[in-house]
């Protein structure tokens, strides 16, 4: 998937060919996951990535928004999160992968949450310039196959003052505790996904997506290019960091 609400990662395609390649390649890696999808994500974080959710929704909902755009959201965890919190608010989840959106319907549906989920791809959003306050993408920008374009795609249809909020894997810091998390992500996390979703494939694709990451201070500079204010944070040693920036 791209644009997703959860530490397996989202998906995305893009205007050029080798862009396209891939965005149907991840298009159909998570379309096939979909089913087990939110499963893995609690048992491949041991429920961690809540806590994540609940700090970058903290962060969206500084400015007091009145329409929110979800990037990549996948089956919905963080568009859900970002509804429950701000009951006024109005938030739109977009992604390109049907069966995640099934998916999230069903699950706001079931929580009697009135939430807008529809097929995007998030190096062309279908959204007038300057559309909603906020833009939030969890655990699905690194899989954009251009980061320039989907920045300047958010910061397009975001108003004058609203504000961008990315939840994602950065690679693993240097150090101890980052070396046992990346011999994690290279050999356990895969094992485990494989076992549970029946495809190997996507999360072998996982690590793979993290260590070709940009480092946290990589990402701020290319937000910064782009136009935004920029900060970030790190969360549990490193493992999530949170980048906000603010359009001026």
């Amino acid at each position: 998937m791209t644009s997703s609400t959860s530490p397996v990662g989202d998906r995305h395609g893009g205007p050029r060919d080798g862009a396209r390649d891939k965005g149907r390649e991840v298009q159909a890696m998570f379309a096939s996951i979909a089913p087990r999808y939110d499963l893995l994500n609690r048992l491949l974080s041991l429920g961690v990535d809540r806590g994540w959710r609940r700090g970058a929704a903290r962060e969206a909902l500084g400015l007091n928004p009145a329409r929110i755009l979800d990037v990549a959201t996948g089956t919905a965890d963080f568009a859900l999160e970002l509804r429950a919190r701000a009951p006024g608010v109005e938030v739109v989840g977009s992604d390109f992968v049907p069966q995640m959106l099934e998916i999230g319907r069903a699950k706001a549906r079931a929580r009697g949450l009135e939430l807008r989920l529809e097929e995007g791809d998030a190096l062309n959003l279908p959204y007038p310039d300057g559309s909603f306050d906020a833009v939030t993408c969890a655990f699905g920008f690194r899989n954009f196959a251009d980061y320039a374009r989907g920045l300047a795609e958010m910061w397009r249809v975001l108003t004058p003052g609203g504000r961008l909020v990315l939840l994602e894997f950065p690679p693993p810091r240097p150090g101890l505790f980052g070396s046992i998390f990346r011999l994690y992500f290279r050999y356990v996390l895969p094992r485990i996904g494989a076992l549970v979703s029946g495809n190997a494939g996507a999360y072998t694709y996982l690590p793979e997506s993290v260590l070709a990451f940009p480092e946290p201070e990589r990402l701020a500079s290319l937000m910064h290019a782009t136009g935004f204010r920029t900060r970030y944070r790190l969360l549990t040693f490193g493992i999530a960091a949170i980048h906000v920036g603010d359009k001026g």
